[in-house]
């Protein structure tokens, strides 16, 4: 993720201070019950907080979300393992705050860190069960099924961006409803929204946080509303309110966010949300501090808090409580809203037991639900590189993925020197780059590791742990970083280098990850970091895809390819290191291998690949036989363009393209 940049003022004339020690937090107790937050027995409530340090806990009761004073006011009883409780009235309804009295100080009223529901803008609980908030047939909804994590395709997309443009033929823009909605059509008759995704062929719907963040004015309307991506967390268990139809309805958000999931299940995709436990929008009135000051965040020797996420703190993932927190968290996303995966913001920050600990937790309801995140942080952290969930420890983190930053910047160029251009566009002495997410990141004889770009070594211990992809919502659309990477490109030559990027991308082993809108060529006009940026620059054009229905064609076939054939799907790294094969004495810019001996139980016996990242043709050896060819450039057909018969001549291969031959 990308942040604004955080701005420390040293004050040189400022009188030096030490800050007060850090509590002992490891004699903290712990609370080992499942019932902390609000828990319901019919219509009954008990709230139950965690707040070992507070001399007293009141609870305060609201008819309103916002505003009004609080009509009833409850003093908590302390309880086992740090925690307060209080048995609610039956029949009790409305908006709860909670407030802890802290060293003889009264600290701000706060929804407890377990809030299912809440109202306007996230500043109280709701005192309602979450259960109950369900669309029709929600009870009956099934995960689509799944075989394995290689089969994934994952497609990115923010939830405004889907349906917000004005001709996408959508009822509720920018909404849940509106990514929920059936039988949309945009410029030409093209399908927009959820339409689009299942056209397109993806098996997994990555959503950008749909969790309540802090950035958004929940009372504005639609229309008004500032944009954001949403990677600033107020509540980690909520819906976010800006994409209901009522925000100020704590059962609208809840219930539309639960139809957009079945939908999807119905269309067979999977959901992915994307969770943020690395921090908090704002850790000094968050209802972390507000409760357990300092215990909820890692700090620095002088007492400040660490930074490794350029948010201005990060979550002590480590700390028993935290831990809880965050894995109940998960699974309650997964059981409630029946999520079939997750996505973790800025992984690196987080520890490796925690990790593991989820991955356990989602495995008690359905072994398929598939995890993966960003392996690495935005800054330094105190706590030890070794016990936290980077790529470099992805073998201690099974059934965990990680996405590969290697085979992304080695096809398209730095991420952040923007001008410099990638494998695809040309770039010499990448091949190794790109080789490595080719066998997505997994041991391989054939690779000279002292020449990829971030890792030396391997880090994955089997495919289904890296994501290959060259463009995410961070840094510019691939579009838009193509063409300020090779000024005077046609349009022409930066479709051929945007076509070779992905095909790279979903030929190669692993799990392929897109984000939604490359496949007809989005542009957010030159934008580097739009988080904040209006709907005019993030939202997806459907007119591109109207314009541009030949590269959208290329890319529908390109992932039904995958699909088709396991060869491009290997489950294990000893399968790839038996049937893929890279082909010697190439041409520098060139890479080319063989999937053989019907790899994965393919029909196919022989899938050669070839890739010509300079903007000039070039020639390659590929052993002599008879093959079939069924890419080649912008073409795709599976069942052949056209025969090609091979006696030892090298195979002419046109500049910034792809070839695949089969036999």
């Amino acid at each position: 993720m990308i942040r604004p940049l955080l701005l420390l003022v040293l004050l040189s004339s400022a009188p030096a201070f030490a800050a007060p020690p850090l509590p002992d937090f490891s004699k903290y107790p712990v609370y080992l019950g499942p019932d902390l937050g609000l828990t319901w027995r019919d219509t009954r409530a008990t709230l139950r907080v965690w707040a070992p340090t507070a001399e007293a806990l009141r609870l305060r009761l609201y008819a309103a979300g916002t505003g009004g004073p609080a009509p009833t006011d409850y003093a908590m009883r302390r309880a086992e393992g740090g925690t307060w409780t209080y048995a609610l009235p039956a029949g009790a309804a409305g908006f709860y705050t909670v407030q802890a009295t802290i060293a003889g100080r009264p600290m701000a009223e706060v929804a407890d860190p377990y809030a299912h529901a809440v109202g306007l803008n996230g500043q109280r609980g709701a005192v309602l069960n979450p259960a109950l908030a369900s669309p029709p047939g929600w009870a009956d909804d099934l995960r689509p099924a799944l075989k394995q994590a290689t089969d994934i395709v994952i497609g990115e997309v923010h939830v405004r961006d889907l349906s917000s443009h004005p001709q996408s033929g959508i009822r509720h823009p920018g909404k849940f409803l509106g990514g929920a909605q059936l039988g949309t059509r945009g410029p030409g008759g093209v399908s927009t929204g959820l339409d689009h995704l299942v056209d397109l062929g993806l098996t997994h719907v990555h959503l950008l946080p749909t969790n309540d963040f802090a950035s958004i004015d929940e009372s504005q309307p639609a229309g008004l509303n500032r944009y954001n991506w949403g990677y600033d967390p107020l509540h980690y268990s909520v819906p976010e309110g800006s994409y209901a139809t009522d925000p100020a309805d704590p059962a609208a958000r809840i219930r539309e966010l639960k139809q957009l999931v079945e939908n999807l299940h119905g269309q067979g995709l999977r959901v992915v949300l994307d969770v943020v436990y690395n921090h908090t929008a704002d850790a000094a009135r968050s209802a972390f501090e507000q409760l357990v000051p300092g215990y909820y965040y890692r700090h620095n020797p002088d007492g400040t808090l660490s930074n490794a996420t350029a948010c201005g703190n990060e979550v002590a993932s480590e700390r028993p409580m935290v831990r809880k927190l965050i894995v109940e968290s998960v699974a309650y996303w997964a059981r409630e809203y029946h999520a079939d995966g997750f996505r973790f913001d800025l992984m690196g920050v987080l520890d490796l037991e925690t990790m593991r600990a989820v991955r356990v937790a989602l495995d008690q309801q359905d072994h398929s639900i598939f995890m993966y995140g960003e392996g690495w942080t935005a800054g330094p952290s105190p706590l030890p590189a070794a016990r936290r969930a980077l790529k470099a420890n992805m073998a201690k983190l099974p059934r965990i993925a990680a996405f590969g930053d290697e085979l992304r910047d080695g096809v398209k160029g730095h991420y952040a020197r923007q001008t410099e251009p990638g494998f695809a566009s040309g770039q010499p002495g990448l091949e190794e780059s790109v080789k490595f997410g080719i066998v997505a990141a997994t041991p391989h004889p054939q690779l000279d590791y002292a020449k990829v770009n971030y890792s030396q070594a391997p880090w994955a211990a089997a495919p289904g742990q890296a994501i290959n992809y060259v463009a995410c919502h961070d840094d510019r659309v691939l579009w838009d970083k193509l063409a300020v990477a090779n000024p005077g490109a046609t349009e022409a030559e930066l479709i051929q280098m945007d076509l070779l990027s992905n095909v790279i991308v979903f030929t190669s082993q692993g799990v392929p990850f897109l984000p939604v809108g490359d496949e007809f060529l989005r542009t957010k006009g030159g934008a580097h970091n739009s988080y904040n940026l209006p709907d005019s620059v993030n939202q997806l054009d459907w007119g591109r895809k109207a314009r541009y229905s030949a590269v959208y064609e290329f890319y529908r076939r390109l992932i039904a390819l995958r699909r088709a054939h396991p060869a491009f799907r290997l489950p294990t790294a000893e399968l790839i290191q038996r049937h893929l094969e890279f082909l010697p004495g190439l041409p520098a810019g060139t890479i080319a291998y063989r999937l053989k001996d019907h790899a994965g139980g393919d029909a196919w016996q022989t899938i050669t690949v070839l890739f010509n990242g300079n903007r000039t043709p070039t020639s390659i050896e590929v052993p002599a036989g008879s093959y079939t060819v069924v890419l080649r450039g912008d073409q795709l057909n599976e069942k052949g363009l056209s025969r090609l018969d091979l006696t030892g001549a090298p195979v002419p291969v046109p500049a910034s393209s792809a070839l695949i031959l089969v036999q």
